[in-house]
């Protein structure tokens, strides 16, 4: 009598360490979202967290990268858990059936975020030329969860399965490009246009800070730099010092960001002191010791 060949531990959990990496990557893009969403900063141990969070890859028509990728997760360990959940005997057939065309799917969808994820580490070596965790974090997701999928079962063709793999990959690749090309090329080295008007103190304290010598660091895609602005208004902006640290933006003096030290955008250099994020008009006006008007309408 020969035995059966005993299913392999890897066949048997593949789905359920699927769903936990499921489960970590919902937590990291959900946090990055709620962030995003709410204009606050990251709980990160470098600056690069913020500064991805706020440049042109970081959305996409508007919408957060970071929520369409809880979606894919959310996605993922759906796709994971519906076999599990139909575990009465009259539904034998309709398991085996759900488990075929899920693995399918679950392959197809790791190799999307895979493809995708690579497209953003190379955006983020670059481009951004920054350390985010997070990101890292979620690419190695992508990547284990491909590696599970093609380990996690005994697939009956690999190459068929591999030659699927491959024009999901192109056409994600092909798509993410197309997407990015034509979402960043109307703001390249311009950023997002300023709303706001300016008011008298707006234009006082603006002209002030420009006497004073004091100096705004930015970025033309940071959403910080831009709050700042819309704060001080489209008129009074023009009427600021303002240094652009990108290479990519208009009149770019990286070298001179460089020197400074300059980690985080806005940065403010007000009597050689530098102070990082968004300012009240009003703090920027105890600071560089304004004593102008103070009745600003943007607040």
């Amino acid at each position: 009598m020969v035995r059966g060949r005993s299913t392999p531990w890897i066949h048997r959990w593949s789905r359920w360490l699927i769903g936990g990496v499921a489960l970590g990557g919902m937590a990291v893009t959900a946090y990055l979202t709620i962030a995003k969403l709410t204009n606050q900063e990251v709980s990160c141990p470098t600056d690069g967290c913020d500064v991805v969070l706020n440049s042109p890859w970081a959305t996409v028509f508007g919408i957060p990268l970071s929520l369409i990728g809880f979606v894919a997760y959310t996605g993922m360990l759906s796709l994971a858990a519906l076999p599990l959940l139909l575990n009465q005997p009259q539904q034998k057939e309709l398991r085996r059936n759900v488990e075929n065309t899920t693995w399918l799917l679950l392959f197809l969808g790791a190799t999307a975020m895979a493809s995708f994820s690579s497209y953003l580490m190379y955006i983020l070596a670059t481009e951004i030329k920054a350390t985010c965790p997070y990101c890292i974090a979620s690419a190695l997701f992508s990547f284990t969860f491909l590696i599970l999928t093609i380990i996690g079962r005994e697939w009956s063709d690999r190459g068929q399965l591999f030659f699927n793999g491959i024009i999901v990959a192109v056409i994600t690749l092909v798509a993410v490009f197309g997407l990015y090309n034509a979402h960043t090329a109307n703001a390249e080295g311009r950023g997002i246009p300023i709303t706001n008007t300016s008011g008298p103190a707006e234009m006082a304290l603006a002209r002030h800070l420009t006497k004073v010598g004091a100096v705004m660091y930015g970025a033309y895609w940071c959403g910080h730099c831009h709050d700042q602005k819309e704060l001080f208004g489209k008129q009074a902006t023009r009427e600021l010092n303002y240094v652009e640290c990108d290479p990519n933006g208009a009149n770019p003096q990286v070298e001179r960001c460089r020197a400074k030290g300059i980690q985080g955008y806005p940065t403010w250099e007000i009597n050689d002191q530098l102070y990082t994020g968004t300012r009240s008009l009003s703090e920027l006006s105890r600071l560089s010791q304004y004593t102008g008007p103070m009745n600003f309408k943007n607040q």
